[in-house]
């Protein structure tokens, strides 16, 4: 259980040395200094120091603002903190998630937002209509127009977001990738899985929905590169064998087609771990059967 800490400055030219001093005072071993605007959601420090936290950690701040310029942005960081068991502390505001006052804090905090969310909406519906009436179409005009800038800023801000949603959840399901994936498992054992274990209400995963993600960590620095890599095929076992030679003794005349379709009725895996028996290989087990001494040569 480690005490992390997080400084932020908004330019180079400014330092994080104050800040710094003060986490290390604190109890703080580990800082990381970050030089961005802090309502700059695209941090690549903050992003990296928050997926590397364990549950019983705690990340320390100065002050709320280093964290986060928005309530919204505050409360969903400390949110994702707190569903991976990790808490959170600013030595200058009474915010500690470890103790009874600090979680009084946070609700109210998060009862603030929740009506700052609404309030923001009213303003933004009746802004729309105010608009509709006098004739200008709602949403963002540059993109409207194709503008580049427009168009890359809206990019960079998908992808931030997509990568915080990713950060918040990578607990849950990242550990077993790595697990499943260092075991030679192909994706879709891996997505098979984790969609047997999800919560209920939560979407289940898809092969290419998965890579994506993992692909993403990787390119941060989350995650190891060599779970991209392809997986190892398994060799068959001789309990394979022995199965592929008990069907085709019990029915000599069975082609390929249907010594596949009882292996995938027995819930058999191919020597590759998938689900699916093609006609291909069922010849090769039934070769290393033969080879094997289990079955006469054709």
């Amino acid at each position: 259980m480690a005490w992390v800490g997080y400084a932020r400055v908004s330019t180079e030219e400014q330092a994080t040395a104050r800040q710094r001093d003060e986490l290390h005072a604190a109890g703080c071993h580990t800082v990381a200094e970050e030089h961005a605007s802090g309502g700059d959601r695209d941090r690549p420090v903050l992003a990296r120091t928050l997926a590397q936290l364990r549950p019983g950690d705690t990340l320390v701040v100065v002050s709320l603002d280093r964290l986060a310029r928005s309530l919204s942005h505050l409360l969903a960081v400390v949110e994702g903190l707190q569903a991976r068991g990790v808490h959170f502390r600013s030595l200058r505001d009474p915010v500690d998630t470890a103790s009874p006052q600090g979680l009084f804090t946070l609700q109210v905090l998060g009862a603030a937002a929740q009506l700052e969310r609404a309030l923001i909406r009213e303003r933004t519906r009746s802004g729309m209509r105010a608009a509709v009436a006098r004739g200008s179409r709602p949403g963002n005009p540059g993109l409207r127009a194709g503008d580049p800038a427009a168009r890359q800023k809206a990019s960079a801000a998908r992808r931030a977001s997509y990568l915080a949603r990713l950060i918040a959840g990578a607990d849950a399901w990242l550990p077993a990738v790595r697990r499943l994936r260092q075991d030679g498992r192909p994706w879709e054992d891996v997505v098979r899985y984790l969609n047997a274990r999800r919560a209920a209400g939560v979407p289940g995963w898809t092969g290419e929905r998965l890579v994506r993600a993992v692909r993403r960590l990787v390119a941060e620095g989350l995650a190891e590169r060599e779970l991209l890599a392809p997986a190892r095929p398994a060799p068959a076992p001789d309990r394979l064998l022995a199965v592929v030679a008990g069907i085709v003794r019990s029915d000599p005349g069975a082609t390929l087609r249907a010594i596949g379709a009882r292996l995938e009725a027995i819930r058999e895996r191919t020597p590759r771990g998938g689900t699916t028996w093609r006609p291909g290989s069922v010849a090769h087990v039934l070769a290393r059967a033969r080879k094997a001494g289990l079955l006469p040569a054709p």
